[in-house]
Protein backbone atom coordinates (compact mmCIF):
# COMPACT_ATOMS: atom_id res chain seq x y z
CA UNK A 1 0.00 0.00 0.00
CA UNK A 2 1.02 3.54 -0.69
CA UNK A 3 1.98 5.46 2.45
CA UNK A 4 -0.62 8.25 2.17
CA UNK A 5 -3.46 5.89 1.30
CA UNK A 6 -2.29 3.42 3.92
CA UNK A 7 -2.17 6.16 6.52
CA UNK A 8 -5.63 7.38 5.55
CA UNK A 9 -7.10 3.93 6.18
CA UNK A 10 -5.02 3.23 9.29
CA UNK A 11 -7.96 3.91 11.62
CA UNK A 12 -11.56 2.72 11.65
CA UNK A 13 -13.18 6.01 10.67
CA UNK A 14 -15.14 6.03 7.44
CA UNK A 15 -13.65 7.98 4.56
CA UNK A 16 -15.15 10.62 2.30
CA UNK A 17 -13.77 10.33 -1.22
CA UNK A 18 -14.61 13.10 -3.67
CA UNK A 19 -14.39 13.37 -7.44
CA UNK A 20 -14.09 16.40 -9.69
CA UNK A 21 -12.90 16.68 -13.26
CA UNK A 22 -9.50 18.35 -13.42
CA UNK A 23 -9.57 21.72 -15.16
CA UNK A 24 -13.32 22.24 -14.78
CA UNK A 25 -14.50 24.95 -15.19
CA UNK A 26 -11.00 26.33 -15.84
CA UNK A 27 -7.50 25.60 -14.60
CA UNK A 28 -7.20 28.19 -11.84
CA UNK A 29 -10.71 27.66 -10.49
CA UNK A 30 -10.16 23.91 -10.55
CA UNK A 31 -7.11 24.31 -8.32
CA UNK A 32 -9.17 26.40 -5.89
CA UNK A 33 -12.03 23.87 -5.90
CA UNK A 34 -9.70 21.00 -5.06
CA UNK A 35 -8.06 22.98 -2.27
CA UNK A 36 -11.51 23.90 -0.95
CA UNK A 37 -12.59 20.24 -0.99
CA UNK A 38 -9.53 19.31 1.06
CA UNK A 39 -10.02 22.14 3.53
CA UNK A 40 -13.68 21.18 3.98
CA UNK A 41 -13.01 17.63 5.13
CA UNK A 42 -12.49 15.22 2.24
CA UNK A 43 -10.21 12.30 3.08
CA UNK A 44 -9.21 11.35 -0.47
CA UNK A 45 -9.48 13.37 -3.67
CA UNK A 46 -10.07 11.85 -7.08
CA UNK A 47 -9.22 14.07 -10.02
CA UNK A 48 -10.72 13.12 -13.35
CA UNK A 49 -8.50 13.24 -16.42
CA UNK A 50 -10.65 14.85 -19.15
CA UNK A 51 -11.49 12.54 -22.03
CA UNK A 52 -13.65 12.98 -25.11
CA UNK A 53 -15.51 9.69 -24.67
CA UNK A 54 -15.97 8.97 -20.94
CA UNK A 55 -18.20 5.92 -21.43
CA UNK A 56 -18.70 5.01 -17.77
CA UNK A 57 -19.70 8.52 -16.77
CA UNK A 58 -23.17 10.00 -16.69
CA UNK A 59 -24.18 13.23 -18.42
CA UNK A 60 -23.01 15.55 -15.64
CA UNK A 61 -19.43 14.28 -15.63
CA UNK A 62 -19.37 13.90 -19.42
CA UNK A 63 -20.24 17.58 -19.78
CA UNK A 64 -17.60 18.55 -17.20
CA UNK A 65 -15.01 16.70 -19.25
CA UNK A 66 -16.16 18.58 -22.35
CA UNK A 67 -15.86 21.89 -20.50
CA UNK A 68 -12.31 21.09 -19.47
CA UNK A 69 -11.31 19.98 -22.97
CA UNK A 70 -12.74 23.22 -24.41
CA UNK A 71 -10.46 25.05 -21.98
CA UNK A 72 -7.52 23.18 -23.54
CA UNK A 73 -6.90 21.11 -20.39
CA UNK A 74 -4.46 18.25 -20.94
CA UNK A 75 -2.49 15.90 -18.72
CA UNK A 76 0.24 18.46 -18.14
CA UNK A 77 -2.44 20.73 -16.67
CA UNK A 78 -3.73 17.88 -14.52
CA UNK A 79 -0.23 17.38 -13.15
CA UNK A 80 0.06 21.11 -12.48
CA UNK A 81 -3.14 20.85 -10.42
CA UNK A 82 -1.61 17.97 -8.46
CA UNK A 83 1.65 19.85 -7.96
CA UNK A 84 -0.22 22.92 -6.72
CA UNK A 85 -2.23 20.84 -4.27
CA UNK A 86 0.85 19.02 -3.00
CA UNK A 87 2.54 22.35 -2.29
CA UNK A 88 -0.32 23.11 0.10
CA UNK A 89 -1.21 19.68 1.45
CA UNK A 90 1.10 16.72 1.88
CA UNK A 91 -1.38 14.47 3.70
CA UNK A 92 -4.48 13.86 1.61
CA UNK A 93 -4.08 11.23 -1.13
CA UNK A 94 -4.60 12.22 -4.75
CA UNK A 95 -5.99 9.66 -7.15
CA UNK A 96 -6.16 10.21 -10.89
CA UNK A 97 -9.22 8.65 -12.45
CA UNK A 98 -9.89 8.20 -16.13
CA UNK A 99 -9.39 6.20 -19.27
CA UNK A 100 -6.37 4.34 -20.57
CA UNK A 101 -6.31 6.09 -23.93
CA UNK A 102 -5.30 9.35 -22.25
CA UNK A 103 -2.36 7.64 -20.52
CA UNK A 104 -1.32 5.66 -23.58
CA UNK A 105 -1.10 8.77 -25.77
CA UNK A 106 0.85 10.66 -23.11
CA UNK A 107 3.30 7.75 -22.88
CA UNK A 108 3.10 5.26 -20.05
CA UNK A 109 6.58 5.83 -18.64
CA UNK A 110 6.20 9.61 -18.90
CA UNK A 111 2.82 9.41 -17.21
CA UNK A 112 4.11 7.33 -14.30
CA UNK A 113 7.13 9.59 -13.92
CA UNK A 114 4.90 12.68 -13.81
CA UNK A 115 2.65 11.01 -11.24
CA UNK A 116 5.64 10.48 -8.97
CA UNK A 117 7.00 13.98 -9.44
CA UNK A 118 3.67 15.64 -8.70
CA UNK A 119 2.49 13.72 -5.66
CA UNK A 120 -0.10 11.38 -7.17
CA UNK A 121 -0.84 8.38 -4.94
CA UNK A 122 -3.13 6.14 -6.94
CA UNK A 123 -4.77 5.44 -10.29
CA UNK A 124 -8.26 4.32 -11.22
CA UNK A 125 -8.32 3.39 -14.89
CA UNK A 126 -11.96 2.74 -15.67
CA UNK A 127 -11.55 0.81 -18.91
CA UNK A 128 -8.31 -1.07 -18.22
CA UNK A 129 -9.06 -4.76 -17.78
CA UNK A 130 -6.69 -6.93 -15.68
CA UNK A 131 -5.75 -8.94 -18.75
CA UNK A 132 -4.63 -5.80 -20.56
CA UNK A 133 -2.61 -4.01 -17.90
CA UNK A 134 0.90 -5.57 -17.83
CA UNK A 135 2.52 -2.54 -19.44
CA UNK A 136 1.16 -0.16 -16.82
CA UNK A 137 1.81 -2.65 -14.03
CA UNK A 138 5.43 -2.99 -15.10
CA UNK A 139 5.80 0.79 -15.14
CA UNK A 140 4.45 1.26 -11.61
CA UNK A 141 6.02 -1.87 -10.10
CA UNK A 142 8.95 -0.05 -8.52
CA UNK A 143 6.91 3.02 -7.54
CA UNK A 144 4.53 3.55 -4.64
CA UNK A 145 1.56 4.21 -6.94
CA UNK A 146 -1.52 2.17 -6.12
CA UNK A 147 -3.63 0.67 -8.89
CA UNK A 148 -7.16 0.78 -7.54
CA UNK A 149 -9.61 -1.63 -9.13
CA UNK A 150 -13.33 -1.42 -9.75
CA UNK A 151 -15.58 -4.23 -8.52
CA UNK A 152 -19.18 -4.34 -9.76
CA UNK A 153 -22.34 -6.16 -8.65
CA UNK A 154 -21.85 -8.53 -11.59
CA UNK A 155 -18.23 -9.46 -10.81
CA UNK A 156 -18.11 -13.22 -10.28
CA UNK A 157 -15.73 -15.11 -7.96
CA UNK A 158 -13.24 -16.06 -10.67
CA UNK A 159 -13.11 -12.52 -12.01
CA UNK A 160 -12.74 -11.10 -8.52
CA UNK A 161 -9.77 -13.36 -7.87
CA UNK A 162 -8.10 -12.07 -11.05
CA UNK A 163 -8.78 -8.46 -10.11
CA UNK A 164 -7.33 -8.91 -6.62
CA UNK A 165 -3.95 -10.15 -7.88
CA UNK A 166 -2.69 -6.67 -8.73
CA UNK A 167 -4.98 -4.44 -6.68
CA UNK A 168 -3.67 -2.11 -4.02
CA UNK A 169 -4.71 0.92 -1.98
CA UNK A 170 -8.38 0.06 -1.76
CA UNK A 171 -11.13 -1.49 -3.84
CA UNK A 172 -13.74 0.72 -5.48
CA UNK A 173 -17.09 -1.03 -5.32
CA UNK A 174 -19.51 0.21 -7.99
CA UNK A 175 -22.82 0.17 -6.17
CA UNK A 176 -25.02 0.06 -9.27
CA UNK A 177 -24.84 -1.30 -12.78
CA UNK A 178 -24.79 1.62 -15.18
CA UNK A 179 -23.14 5.02 -15.38
CA UNK A 180 -22.16 7.51 -12.70
CA UNK A 181 -24.68 9.85 -11.14
CA UNK A 182 -27.75 7.74 -11.85
CA UNK A 183 -29.68 5.35 -9.56
CA UNK A 184 -28.87 4.95 -5.88
CA UNK A 185 -27.51 1.86 -4.15
CA UNK A 186 -29.64 -0.77 -2.45
CA UNK A 187 -28.06 -0.86 1.00
CA UNK A 188 -29.13 -4.41 1.79
CA UNK A 189 -27.62 -5.74 -1.42
CA UNK A 190 -24.53 -3.59 -0.87
CA UNK A 191 -24.06 -5.05 2.60
CA UNK A 192 -24.20 -8.60 1.26
CA UNK A 193 -21.71 -7.82 -1.51
CA UNK A 194 -19.25 -6.03 0.78
CA UNK A 195 -19.34 -8.93 3.26
CA UNK A 196 -18.44 -11.37 0.50
CA UNK A 197 -15.59 -9.15 -0.69
CA UNK A 198 -14.25 -8.72 2.86
CA UNK A 199 -13.98 -12.48 3.25
CA UNK A 200 -11.39 -12.53 0.45
CA UNK A 201 -9.29 -9.43 0.97
CA UNK A 202 -7.99 -7.10 3.67
CA UNK A 203 -8.09 -4.12 1.33
CA UNK A 204 -10.51 -1.37 2.33
CA UNK A 205 -13.66 -1.25 0.22
CA UNK A 206 -15.03 2.14 -0.80
CA UNK A 207 -18.38 2.44 -2.56
CA UNK A 208 -19.27 4.84 -5.34
CA UNK A 209 -21.68 5.62 -8.23
CA UNK A 210 -25.12 6.98 -7.39
CA UNK A 211 -24.17 8.47 -3.99
CA UNK A 212 -25.49 12.00 -4.01
CA UNK A 213 -26.02 13.43 -0.52
CA UNK A 214 -25.12 13.22 3.16
CA UNK A 215 -27.89 10.75 4.00
CA UNK A 216 -26.76 8.32 1.30
CA UNK A 217 -23.15 8.73 2.41
CA UNK A 218 -24.16 7.87 5.97
CA UNK A 219 -26.07 4.76 4.86
CA UNK A 220 -23.32 3.52 2.55
CA UNK A 221 -20.67 4.02 5.22
CA UNK A 222 -22.55 1.70 7.56
CA UNK A 223 -21.34 -1.17 5.36
CA UNK A 224 -18.36 0.27 3.44
CA UNK A 225 -15.05 1.78 4.51
CA UNK A 226 -15.96 4.95 2.68
CA UNK A 227 -18.15 6.59 0.06
CA UNK A 228 -17.36 8.37 -3.19
CA UNK A 229 -19.34 11.44 -4.23
CA UNK A 230 -18.71 12.98 -7.63
CA UNK A 231 -21.66 13.97 -9.80
CA UNK A 232 -23.30 16.10 -7.11
CA UNK A 233 -20.12 18.16 -6.69
CA UNK A 234 -19.69 18.51 -10.45
CA UNK A 235 -23.34 19.60 -10.68
CA UNK A 236 -22.63 22.51 -8.33
CA UNK A 237 -19.90 23.66 -10.72
CA UNK A 238 -22.19 23.27 -13.74
CA UNK A 239 -25.00 25.31 -12.17
CA UNK A 240 -22.78 28.23 -11.11
CA UNK A 241 -20.38 28.77 -13.99
CA UNK A 242 -20.96 32.51 -13.94
CA UNK A 243 -19.97 32.89 -10.28
CA UNK A 244 -16.69 31.16 -9.40
CA UNK A 245 -16.72 32.39 -5.81
CA UNK A 246 -20.20 30.96 -5.32
CA UNK A 247 -18.91 27.61 -6.59
CA UNK A 248 -16.25 27.58 -3.88
CA UNK A 249 -18.74 28.50 -1.15
CA UNK A 250 -21.31 25.92 -2.22
CA UNK A 251 -18.70 23.17 -2.66
CA UNK A 252 -17.27 23.90 0.80
CA UNK A 253 -20.70 23.72 2.42
CA UNK A 254 -21.62 20.53 0.56
CA UNK A 255 -18.39 18.72 1.52
CA UNK A 256 -18.93 19.68 5.15
CA UNK A 257 -22.46 18.25 4.98
CA UNK A 258 -21.17 15.00 3.47
CA UNK A 259 -18.48 14.71 6.13
CA UNK A 260 -21.05 15.34 8.85
CA UNK A 261 -23.14 12.54 7.33
CA UNK A 262 -20.26 10.13 7.79
CA UNK A 263 -19.58 11.22 11.35
CA UNK A 264 -23.20 10.89 12.59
Amino acid sequence: MNSRINKTFSNDSKKLVTFVTGGDPDLETSKKIINTIAESGADIIEIGMPFSDPMADGPTIQVSSTRAIKQGIDLDDIFSICKNFRSLNDQIPIILMGYYNVIFHYGISSFVDSCQKNGVDGLIIVDLQPEEDPELLNAIELTNLDLIRLITPTTNAERFSTILKHSSGFLYYVTITGITGQNSANIEELNQSINIIKQQTKLPVVSGFGIKNAEQVREVCKVSDGAVVGSSIVKIIEENLNDKNKILTLVANFIKQLKAGIEK
